[in-house]
């Protein structure tokens, strides 16, 4: 698969997903993040951390401190990332909907991911919608992946069909 695919080149003021490093690096924003669940805001804040990893859209992480009270609730089940560690997962509620399962936080990253405690991410497919400084993020294919693409990333991106041999 590797073989057939091509990296786009990125235009001025783009980011290529395919200069993005691994291990992934761990980036400090001041874009304004806003998430949206049942018709509601449910957080919004300008202190994100965007993990940025080979092939991948960035992953925002939001604060908890950000989040409405009641909008994340633990959930069951747990993943493991060989470099981010253990995740524990959450439900999300905003207005009447309850997105199971849609966030992700580590209790106790790894070294070098420390950045990441008390910070939360979310699956922006699973959202009313998610928005990076006024620009309506667009879900990562496949439904394991968390990415958030804007017009500020090109591909391909993993996850896509055909991808899963990158």
């Amino acid at each position: 698969m590797r073989n057939r695919m091509k990296p786009v080149e990125p235009a001025p003021g783009q980011e290529s997903v395919w200069d993005y490093p691994r291990p992934p690096r761990l980036e400090p924003t001041a874009e304004r993040v806003i998430i949206a669940l049942g018709g509601t805001v449910i957080a919004e804040t300008t202190d994100a951390v965007r993990v940025l990893e080979t092939s991948h859209p960035p992953v925002y992480y939001v604060p908890r401190a950000a989040f409405a009270a009641g909008a994340l609730e633990p959930a069951a089940g747990s993943s493991f990332c060989e470099f981010k560690g253990v995740a524990g997962y959450l439900d999300v509620r905003g207005g009447d909907a309850v997105a199971a399962g849609a966030g992700w936080f580590y209790p106790q990253p790894s070294a070098g991911f420390e950045a990441l405690v008390d910070l939360v991410a979310i699956y922006p497919a699973a959202m009313d919608y998610c928005e990076v400084d006024g620009e309506r993020v667009r879900p990562q294919a496949g439904g394991f992946y968390g990415g958030w693409i804007t017009d500020r990333v090109v591909g391909p991106f993993k996850g896509e069909p055909g991808t899963a041999g990158w």
